[in-house]
């Protein structure tokens, strides 16, 4: 993925931001879904009563055993990353830069529960479209910083958690 040069923002109080889990914190991990104690198995064979027993058992799996959390944390701080405080909350948010001078700036939010890690697959097409057989023009022709911001939302990843109701998506999105 061409990010280019981790761009500068414009607010002071934007400050650089690099993913490092601790492999205790991992490792605690995968002992707890190791540790997990599964329901007995559903009563009917389809899934008119919820996930079946068999796919919530190969998924622990895969996090306990399989997921490369090493290689997820370096595709995370491959990208220019900032926190910065909004309303006394801390907000994590990945900041790449468009090299057309003419793209419309974009916020682009993950829905729950999920993360900015399923949106990385969209940065480079609306980053760069012509990397992806379009068009410059694909970009918007507006005359504005050339960006996308990938904010985590408040309480999920790495942004800070917030202490009182009130912070749904409709907050969310008029603070942003």
């Amino acid at each position: 993925m061409s990010t280019g040069a981790a761009p500068m923002t414009a607010d002071p109080a934007d400050r650089p931001f690099r993913v490092d889990i601790a492999e205790e914190a991992v490792a605690d991990l995968r002992r707890r879904i190791a540790g997990w104690r599964p329901p007995e198995r559903e009563p009917v064979d389809d899934q008119s009563q919820g996930v079946q027993l068999a796919t919530v058992r190969d998924l622990a799996s895969y996090w306990a055993m399989e997921y490369d959390w090493r290689r997820c944390e370096a595709k995370l701080n491959a990208l220019p990353q900032f926190t910065t405080e909004i309303d006394g909350l801390g907000i994590n948010f990945i900041h790449v830069k468009s090299p057309h001078e003419d793209a419309l700036p974009l916020i682009v939010s993950h829905g729950w529960p999920g993360s900015v890690i399923e949106q990385l697959k969209i940065i480079e097409p609306l980053t760069n479209p012509t990397g992806q057989g379009g068009s410059a023009s694909d970009t918007f022709d507006v005359v504005l910083p050339s960006d996308v911001v990938l904010p985590s939302l408040p309480g999920y990843g790495f942004p800070g958690k917030p202490v009182a109701t009130g912070w749904g998506l409709d907050c969310i999105a008029r603070k942003g």
